[in-house]
């Protein structure tokens, strides 16, 4: 099976720090409101697949920017939620997380306190990231939740194996592929990112039948994972550096898709 997901982080009105994370590392991945409605309009032109919209962090703008935009258009995305960060400052609160749900948008967990590095945790912390904020987001809003996406971009197969034995069903990765995968009872799907630097059209031309940027970003990402391990903390800066440019120049219920 196949499916084509987008992954959108924050979308601010005029400051990258009014939503989400606030880090330089964070603010490569958030769009101002222009730029993610340039983004959607490019999606809703006639396109021949269908695709998931993805949001991850939690930040306040799902409610305040996203939701209402995709309301407009008749789609629902999936929003996923840092449990730890619930009601702080530039994240969600109860009543908002509530609202999205009741208005038919997916609420998943993106782990309880957004490890760095999930991957590297042990098996014991990710069973724990994930039940933790499975469990308050049941609670909060009545029912079962099943779908989550994977903090920072870590994956390996423990990660879906804790997911799976935290009771979630489907997981979200930031792997840029179509393929959809079975590991041993979770669904795992990836992700193809639409981020600050990109043109006004990358968010279409991903979704496009002709798979050129969905294989560009396929080539990209896996020149970031051999390059990683070398560079440790200082990953972000460096490969902003040395990949930033080509990622840029590119001319469910699983989903909760388009067309």
């Amino acid at each position: 099976m196949h499916t084509i997901s987008l992954l959108f982080h924050d979308v601010y009105a005029a400051d990258p720090r009014e939503s989400g994370f606030a880090s330089p590392a964070a603010d490569r991945y958030k769009l101002s409101a222009p730029a993610f409605d340039t983004q959607l309009k490019g999606l809703a032109g006639d396109l021949s697949n269908s695709f998931a919209i993805t949001v991850d962090d939690g930040g306040v703008s799902y409610h305040r920017i996203v939701a209402d935009r995709l309301d407009a258009l008749g789609w629902r995305g999936h929003c996923f939620v840092t449990t730890d960060v619930i009601g702080h400052r530039g994240f969600l609160d109860a009543a908002q997380i509530r609202d999205l749900d009741a208005r038919g948008h997916v609420i998943g967990s993106h782990s309880a306190s957004h490890p760095g590095r999930f991957s590297a945790c042990g098996i014991d912390r990710m069973r724990q990231e994930w039940s933790r904020s499975r469990e308050i987001l049941e609670d909060l809003l009545g029912h079962e939740v099943l779908v989550a996406s994977l903090p920072g971009g870590y994956y390996s197969r423990p990660v879906a194996h804790a997911a799976r034995d935290a009771g979630l069903q489907v997981l979200f990765t930031s792997e840029p592929t179509t393929v959809i995968r079975d590991e041993q009872g979770c669904t795992v799907i990836g992700r193809f990112a639409v981020r600050r630097d990109d043109g006004p059209d990358k968010a279409r031309r991903l979704v496009m039948s002709p798979p050129w940027a969905r294989r560009r970003a396929w080539v990209s990402w896996n020149a970031k994972g051999l390059i990683k391990p070398f560079l440790g903390p200082a990953y972000v800066g460096v490969a902003g550096l040395i990949l930033g440019g080509a990622a840029t120049k590119v001319p469910p219920h699983a989903a909760a898709p388009h067309g």
